[in-house]
């Protein structure tokens, strides 16, 4: 999401955000990838995910992924339209992924990663309030 953004001009405040999580989550799935290799498990994306939840699904139906046609919508948008698109979209992306980060720190038995889990959560949940804002405020007439 942040890929299709940046660049564009959609406002300072989305090209902060996308800036931010692009850098932030290419950290964090930098670690994730290096704890499997670690562990000696495989890195390639699973097709099926959620299941150490007790919420097996298949992997493009993972809540706050955005589909291919809302991706391609958020491509073709322009100006601050484009810009509160991509507000809804990584929200509903981070409430996905507070939801997962919370049930990662409560069951996980690493202490590195529930303590990963909770600083995900925590940072996805700030995000979360930010774009709330600048959804009733900056981008409310977009």
């Amino acid at each position: 999401m942040c890929q299709r953004v940046l660049g564009r001009d959609t406002g300072g405040s989305v090209q902060a955000a996308a800036a931010e999580i692009l850098q932030n989550q290419s950290y964090e799935r930098g670690l994730m990838h290096a704890r499997l290799q670690g562990w000696g498990e495989s890195t390639v994306p699973p097709t099926t995910v959620m299941g150490w939840m007790g919420m097996a699904m298949p992997a493009d139906s993972m809540p706050g992924l955005a589909t291919d046609a809302q991706m391609q919508r958020l491509a073709e948008l322009i100006g601050a339209s484009q810009g509160r698109e991509f507000l809804e979209l990584m929200r509903a992306h981070h409430v996905g992924g507070v939801s997962m980060a919370d049930a990662a720190a409560e069951k996980a038995q690493v202490a590195d990663v529930a303590a990963l889990a909770s600083r995900l959560s925590a940072v996805q949940g700030y995000e979360i309030v930010l774009f709330d804002q600048l959804l009733s405020d900056t981008y409310a007439d977009a």
